[in-house]
């Protein structure tokens, strides 16, 4: 019996032993089958973790160096910095750079003279100011950006510079103002240091290190203020706050170097290489932003970043924890009577005060680090609660000037609006739609749809004995303006009428212009604004059955259902610098054929997928497919095919088709 014992337990102890082997051994082949998932896993997680930081990147500092380059290119501010002693050039250049203020992230600029080397610079947390902040000095070391970026003869660099007499770290957007080849100052903002790190290079990702680098590899952000060079956007990098200078082996750094130059050739690609970084083996990733001429690089350390769920390691885990479970329970009860039932004491009192219950009992003092907590809570609470008064009373105060102001401007809105219907009943009531009811009846129709409640197309008829003269006018504008041009050409073209005559478009076009350069030109100050007209006129001679035609930028367009034909109009309109000639032409008016004048507002429509312009092409198309159809019928048919074709579009211009047949 003993020696069976003896034997079973060998055989249990053998069979132990090989299941102990075997388990080890399938623990060896899936630690490293773990490892090479780990690794493809990893290498995916850099490239795609460095693409994220690449665009999270572009986006506001991209933004930020097009409003840095706007307000540089300021015409206001170019001509105070050519005179920065005049106070009038100084106070417009300060009002344009106000404007752009609020718009920057930082709400912060700055505008340096180099005829001066006065720095000017203003935020959103101290008062504003016109005076110079302080004078830059050549012989200054921390002005030393200043003088090497002025000399320099690109438009402008992008370093990461810590300011000592204003007190701020930040990323500086540095663009240069120009006066023909000079260099006459510099203008931008930043953003904040802090921000920036949080937002694009922070990361809690252990074994993740983001960092940006420029052409040379100068570090421009790292986790680690340490490695950063600042001022490197001015050549004054130290050497060794750059990437290589980082890494601990030449062969790492010629990979490094390699990794860089192909990602300046494949922008918007991720390179990736392998190199030895604070003593471990990390993996690298590096994509190139060619707009700022960074790269914006990523080291993973394998061994220590999530990369891959650790589940397979849960049972190992589990044995650990049934080992210290005895421990915890000790510690559990001893911390819970100790720190957790007094935290939880206070955090009781905390929700009450957040639910605006400020006269709550806080828990009893104690001579350790919970009864300084809690003396320290109290005193919070008491701030709060002083605080929260006040803000009431401010939230109060400007509740009352708002509404106040709210109602001031609804009465101005109604004014105004009021104003523009009744513009509009006066501009509709010069549009002959009762005569050509009454003359022309189903014969014609009219599409006309101003982009506003008023607007700069109108259309005329005529009707004198043997004919009738028909036309389309776009004047220069939109809304209001366009509307007031309305008036203008209406009493020219009328008057162009009356001494030309209904037969001849030409004659009244040339009249036409000369009234209107009579009127608007008499003092010289309409060369400054746009004055010009577009038009095209057609009269129908019933007698010879022809149609004449004259058009200045607009065309005659006919269609009998097979073809579509149509007489151009002449290159140049009314009003324009260079007077235009206008010639007739002869057109046969037959029963089959339907004519249609229209402005270039339907043409120039934008819609589609892309967003061109409806075009002249669709236009014979659709005369082509509806000609045929009674005219109302067509009116319909023009605007469903518009309203398709513009889609979510904004509508560009007026809109206006006249449309006519005689049988």
């Amino acid at each position: 019996m003993r020696a069976a014992l003896g034997l079973r337990g060998k055989s249990v102890l053998a069979l132990l032993i090989t299941c102990i082997l075997v388990l080890l051994l399938a623990a060896l082949i899936g630690w490293q089958a773990v490892n090479s998932i780990r690794s493809h896993l990893g290498t995916a997680y850099t490239r795609n973790f460095t693409l994220l930081k690449r665009e999270r990147i572009l986006a506001p500092v991209t933004r930020e160096l097009a409003l840095s380059s706007r307000l540089a290119a300021s015409q206001a501010i170019r001509q105070w910095m050519q005179d920065d002693t005049d106070a009038t050039k100084k106070a417009r250049a300060f009002e344009e750079a106000e404007s752009f203020r609020r718009d920057f992230q930082d709400h912060s600029y700055f505008l340096v003279s180099a005829l001066s080397n006065n720095y000017y610079f203003n935020d959103a947390r101290s008062a504003f100011s016109i005076e110079p902040r302080y004078r830059l000095k050549p012989d200054d070391s921390h002005d030393a950006w200043f003088f090497n970026t002025i000399k320099s003869d690109r438009p402008f660099n992008i370093n990461v510079d810590p300011d000592v007499k204003l007190g701020v770290t930040k990323v500086w957007f540095n663009m240069m103002i120009r006066d023909g080849e000079r260099n006459i100052g510099l203008a931008g903002s930043g953003l904040d240091l802090s921000a920036f790190l949080r937002d694009f290079i922070g990361t809690s990702e252990p074994g993740v290190t983001p960092m940006i680098v420029d052409a040379t590899g100068a570090i421009q952000a790292h986790p680690d203020h340490r490695h950063i060079a600042f001022n490197s956007g001015t050549g004054a990098a130290a050497s060794d706050k750059s990437l290589f200078g980082l890494l601990q082996r030449p062969a790492d750094v010629a990979a490094a170097q390699a990794a860089l130059n192909a990602a300046m050739r494949t922008p918007g690609s991720a390179e990736m290489f392998s190199a030895r970084l604070d003593g471990k083996n990390q993996v690298f990733a590096v994509s190139y932003i060619p707009e700022l001429k960074w790269h914006v690089l990523t080291a993973v350390d394998l061994d220590v970043a999530n990369v891959i769920d650790t589940g397979v390691l849960r049972w190992i885990a589990l044995a650990a924890m049934a080992l210290l479970a005895v421990v915890v329970v000790g510690f559990s009860f001893a911390v819970d009577r100790l720190v957790l039932r007094p935290l939880l004491r206070l955090k009781q009192s905390a929700q009450q005060m957040a639910a605006g219950n400020y006269s709550v009992a806080l828990p009893a003092p104690r001579n350790d680090e919970i009864g300084e907590l809690t003396a320290a809570f109290g005193a919070m609470a008491h701030k709060v609660r002083s605080h929260t008064e006040e803000l009431e009373d401010k939230v109060r105060e400007r509740t009352g000037e708002l509404l106040a102001a709210n109602k001031e401007m609804a009465a101005a809105h109604k004014k105004i609006s009021d104003s523009i219907s009744y513009a509009s009943l006066i501009q509709r009531a010069i549009l002959p739609d009762r005569q050509l009811v009454s003359a022309l009846g189903d014969n014609h129709f009219v599409l006309w749809r101003p982009r506003d409640v008023v607007g700069g197309d109108f259309y005329v008829y005529r009707e004198v004995e043997g004919g009738c003269l028909l036309g389309v006018v776009d004047c220069a504008g939109h809304g209001v303006p366009g509307a007031f041009m309305t008036m203008l050409a209406r009493a020219a073209l009328d008057q162009a009428i009356d001494e030309a005559g209904a037969a001849d478009p030409a004659g009244i076009l040339a009249r036409t212009d000369q009234a209107v350069r009579a009127m608007l030109q008499a003092d010289g100050e309409a060369r400054h604004v746009a004055t010009m007209m577009d038009a095209g006129l057609a009269y129908v001679d019933l007698a010879s059955r022809q149609v004449t035609f004259a058009g200045a930028r607009i065309a005659l367009y006919w269609c009998d259902g097979m073809e579509v034909d149509a007489v151009k109009g002449a290159r140049r309109s009314l009003g324009e610098r260079q007077p235009g000639r206008y010639h007739n032409e002869r057109v046969a008016l037959l029963p089959s054929r339907t004519f249609y004048l229209t402005t270039d507002g339907f043409l120039d429509q934008a819609g589609g997928e892309k967003g061109f312009g409806f075009g002249n092409a669709r236009f014979v198309e659709m005369l082509q497919r509806h000609a045929n159809r009674p005219l109302a019928e067509q009116s319909g048919a023009f605007a469903s095919t518009l309203a398709a074709y513009q889609g979510s579009h904004p509508q560009r211009d007026d809109i206006t088709i006249v449309c006519f047949r005689f049988a």
